[in-house]
């Protein structure tokens, strides 16, 4: 039976408990992502094939919502694919991923697996995908699933199994294929909510909460301040997408934060004072959405003659003010902006972080076998619930009933690593235009309702997602999400900070171990590191003296080395092959470097042309730096200027002259004169004789430069140590 009108929903005062009886129950709870270090291979093959069904019927259980084969085809919106795309997707995404991993060595359908395989990123608002697919039946989708089903089944029974399943077991696919599921079970039921009623209807396992009543008034309560630490690593017992792994820690400052989500209720007074009408509280971005979609009130809201209404997966229903209300970032922003000006108040969305404070506040726990004491996995029906029924401590809904939007941008914690599996699950969203919402839904389940999921949508994008606001003061920025793509740029900072390659050592850290040889009995008072690139050796030279500087002509390499100086990751994609790349993450934590930042600092410059100010330094490195040089002579010639009397210049070089750096004439050697041979060698002594003396050298240092995964320069650079007389 399809419905196209409304429902009304059961009236309930503030102090009525909602019962198991009033809301949609599961007997037996909806499987929770299983433990993978608990038990046996036995038990874990169990435990595994449970959860892979429970998840793939109560996926296909969703679709029966649709109410004909038209509602599979027409798109609820125009910036996601129709939803026979998302019946076939999270199938062809088990055989897609099991072929990377190895474990199965053929498709079942070439055709669905390349149809189903990639959705629509929604880059923005008014991004249309207009392609034209020749989507198969429902039927066909439902046989291919059968098929897969069968497979995955086969597997989780016969294949070979070696525990632990981690990160780097083959069988961290199979699970990934069931969270991954788990996260279209969500996404797809909103877009059932934003079809039109015409092609949804009723469905028995689906049915809403029923009760509402007087919304509470919203009020502020302190949380105290105190320490995050983040610190998930791959021993961790339960599955983890790639942005949860890697280290975090921040103080949080005390804040005020509402008691309860914003309720339709509070929301309404928003709309009543024109807030959709006056852009004056809408950010820039926000302001763009508003006027591209004309939106007078949030989405999921119907205006009728009679009154407000509110649209539900399958019907509409009278409006529920205490249930809380859904809107996208803007929206949510928009109305905090309007609370701050109307109490002068400094209201805003919270931080990932002060999520964090408010959870251990709470004292929560993940979902386990019981029911949960929260409106999350399904346990309490097809929908919101009133805000003033969880209470969580002092506060109610810190998780569950509707995802809280954050002020906050994803970004990847320290030691962040892509899964090789799916390499493009988070990386995309490292952009600055994804923020996180944290919490969960009623519908959120599997990872999703763990307190260490990262999930982050654009700002326009719906789920059912509402928002907190807390009254606090300016927000610290978060740490970069930018990856360098530029190739050069990338290739120095693995060059510098990366993985060694064919047990070559680290250029910059050899030649600093070099120097401490020529530097016994030597003041170490200051260094300066000319040339320095992207800043190793700068850092290196630090662990030894009481301050370097690193100065390099180029401001994009030097801006490597202030960015890890700063504290922050150095982001970078390393070229594997044709377009596929890896990404890396390197901070001076990784390299045991952290305790020298406040001795380094860098500075743009040419080393032809120094200002007066780099000058009276104990030791000088100009790595790869002479052959590189617009006017090396010149350089040579006033050097001696810049280091004490006793100091030690090191220089490297493979003496690759190019007349791309520097005019043949000005070449230190490389070439003949007078009938003979003339090496570099014999040109730096010719040009420093009259203010050094060699005392080491000349020897080779090698060095590896990565240009893709199977393609590296490999590279000697011939090192020279003169001591100023």
């Amino acid at each position: 039976m399809m419905h196209t009108g409304h429902s009304t929903l059961r009236q309930t005062t503030e102090s009525t408990p909602l019962s198991a009886t009033n809301l949609l129950t599961r007997s037996p709870l909806f499987s929770r992502t299983p433990n993978l270090r608990d038990g046996d291979e036995a038990s874990l093959r169990l435990a595994l094939r449970h959860y892979f069904l429970d998840t793939f019927t109560t996926y296909e259980s969703l679709f029966e919502c649709l109410a004909n084969d038209q509602a599979f085809y027409t798109k609820p919106i125009t910036l996601r694919h129709p939803l026979i795309f998302y019946y076939g997707h999270t199938a062809t995404f088990f055989v897609n991923k099991l072929l990377l991993a190895r474990m199965i060595n053929r498709r079942i359908n070439q055709r669905f697996e390349s149809l189903f395989a990639v959705g629509v990123d929604e880059m923005s608002w008014d991004d249309l995908n207009d392609a034209n697919y020749q989507w198969p039946t429902p039927a066909e989708v439902k046989a291919y699933r059968d098929q897969v089903r069968n497979l995955v089944l086969d597997l989780i029974d016969k294949a070979p199994l070696h525990l632990p399943v981690d990160w780097h077991n083959p069988w961290w696919t199979v699970i990934m294929g069931i969270e991954h599921e788990r996260i279209h079970l969500e996404t797809s039921s909103v877009l059932i909510r934003q079809h039109k009623l015409e092609f949804v209807k009723s469905s028995p396992g689906w049915q809403p909460n029923r009760i509402t009543g007087a919304a509470p008034n919203n009020v502020l309560v302190n949380v105290s301040a105190g320490q995050v630490c983040l610190a998930k690593d791959k021993t961790d017992p339960y599955y983890g997408w790639d942005n949860e792994y890697g280290l975090h820690e921040a103080v949080v400052a005390a804040f005020d934060a509402a008691k309860y989500l914003v309720s339709n209720q509070e929301f309404l007074q928003f709309v009543e004072a024109g807030g959709y009408l006056n852009a004056y509280h809408w950010e820039e971005e926000g302001k763009g959405w508003l006027a591209y979609s004309r939106a007078q009130h949030p989405t999921f809201w119907v205006k009728k003659n009679h009154g407000w209404y509110l649209r539900l997966m399958t019907e509409e229903v009278s409006m529920p003010w205490d249930w809380p209300v859904e809107v996208n970032y803007h929206e949510a922003k928009a109305f905090c902006n309007w609370k701050k000006s109307a109490t002068g108040l400094p209201v805003r969305l919270p931080t990932e972080d002060e999520w964090y404070r408010l959870y251990e506040s709470a004292g929560l726990q993940d979902p386990n076998d019981q029911q949960s004491q929260a409106n999350i996995h399904l346990d309490h029906g097809a929908s919101s619930c009133p805000v003033n029924h969880f209470a969580h401590g002092e506060f109610f809904d810190v998780v569950g009933n509707a995802w809280q939007w954050t002020e906050t941008p994803i970004y990847p914690f320290d030691g962040f690593e892509v899964h090789a599996i799916y390499d493009d699950f988070t990386t995309p969203t490292f952009d600055g235009r994804h923020n996180l919402i944290k919490g969960g839904s009623w519908i959120s389940c599997g990872n999703e309702s763990l307190h260490t999921s990262r999930y982050a949508f654009r700002r326009h994008f719906f789920q059912h997602a509402g928002f907190r606001y807390v009254v606090s003061g300016e927000i610290k920025p978060v740490p970069s999400s930018h990856y360098e793509t530029d190739k050069l740029m990338s290739e120095y900072a693995e060059f510098h900070y990366g993985d060694e390659y064919f047990g070559v050592p680290n250029f910059s850290k050899s030649l600093v171990d070099l120097a401490l040889n020529a530097l016994i009995d030597k003041p170490k008072r200051r260094a300066l590191d000319l040339g320095c690139a992207s800043g190793r050796a700068t850092f290196e030279l630090a662990q030894y003296f009481e301050q370097v500087t690193g100065v390099d002509f180029s401001a994009r390499f030097i801006g490597q080395g202030v960015q890890l100086a700063n504290g922050e990751s150095l982001r970078y994609t390393l070229a594997d092959e044709g377009e596929l790349v890896s990404y890396k993450s390197r901070s001076l934590a990784d390299l045991g470097l952290v305790d020298v930042k406040d001795k380094v600092e860098f500075f743009q410059g040419d080393a032809c042309n120094l200002k007066p100010v780099f000058s009276g330094y104990d030791f000088i490195l100009a790595a790869n730096l002479i052959d590189r040089l617009y006017n090396p002579a010149k350089f040579l010639g006033s050097i001696h200027e810049r280091i004490n009397t006793g100091g030690i210049l090191m220089l490297a070089s493979p003496y690759t002259w190019l007349t791309d750096h520097t005019p043949r004439e000005d070449w230190l050697g490389g070439f003949k004169k007078d009938g003979e041979s003339f090496t570099t060698l014999d040109g730096l002594h010719a040009h420093l004789g009259q203010h050094f003396r060699l005392i080491s050298g000349p020897c080779e240092v090698p060095f590896i430069i990565r240009e893709t995964k199977r393609k590296f320069q490999h590279t000697l650079s011939e090192v020279t140590v003169w001591e100023k007389l």
